[in-house]
């Protein structure tokens, strides 16, 4: 279909009026949701998401095609709702506690929401039991932990350490991503991954969701 392939092409320009006309124009036409959500927005931040990764774009594009696609998605979401259209899973992410960095977590949350996944993303500065709150009462299936700085690192295995006081460790995902992480460190604090950037966290969680 026309129609959808300009609706991605668009998306990967960042031309948000554009997106938002073509959209409504695909439902008035009675293109099916899930294919203008599936082939038109998702397929098109995957090619925004692979050409980042491989640096042919750079962080403000990826920045004009979140908008665009989250102006899309703001028409979309009643019908999706309203058809039950599921999304390929639930992700709570933030910056934990006492550390302000949040451009990685914010690319990552992005990318993920292009990838067809729910993120509630819970800003910076995120206390342990937040993360889990959030996690619990909304049911997501991922929590993701974001730090720049070594010396906020420890908040994670706090994280990770109340989960399994809490008796739902092991029923949800955890990862972490940040400068000063690593794969060692994740096995040590007995996270299920670490994620190195935006695209491998899209990996990643599909991985251990085994959904896309």
């Amino acid at each position: 279909m026309d129609i959808i392939k300009e609706i991605s092409k668009n998306l990967e320009s960042g031309n948000t009026g554009e997106v938002v006309k073509l959209t409504e124009k695909a439902i008035s036409d009675h293109i099916d949701v899930k294919i203008i959500l599936n082939e038109g927005l998702i397929g098109g931040m995957s090619i925004v998401g692979e050409r980042f990764k491989n640096h042919e774009i750079f962080l403000p594009d990826v920045l004009l095609a979140a908008k665009a696609m989250n102006a899309a998605m703001d028409i979309l979401k009643p019908l999706l709702i309203k058809g039950d259209v599921p999304g390929l899973g639930k992700v709570v992410i933030g910056t934990v506690q006492g550390d302000l960095h949040d451009i990685g977590k914010n690319l990552v949350a992005i990318l993920l929401k292009g990838a067809g996944f729910e993120v509630i993303d819970l800003g910076k500065d995120v206390a342990p039991e937040k993360f889990l709150d959030v996690a619990e009462s909304e049911n997501a299936e991922v929590v993701g932990m974001s730090a720049l700085l070594t010396t906020t690192m420890p908040v994670m295995k706090t994280v990770i350490e109340r989960a399994k006081a809490r008796g739902f460790f092991g029923k949800k995902k955890f990862i972490i991503g940040g400068a000063p992480l690593s794969a060692d460190y994740a096995r040590e604090i007995g996270a299920d991954a670490y994620c190195y950037d935006g695209m491998n966290a899209v990996d990643t969680v599909k991985q251990l969701l085994k959904v896309g």
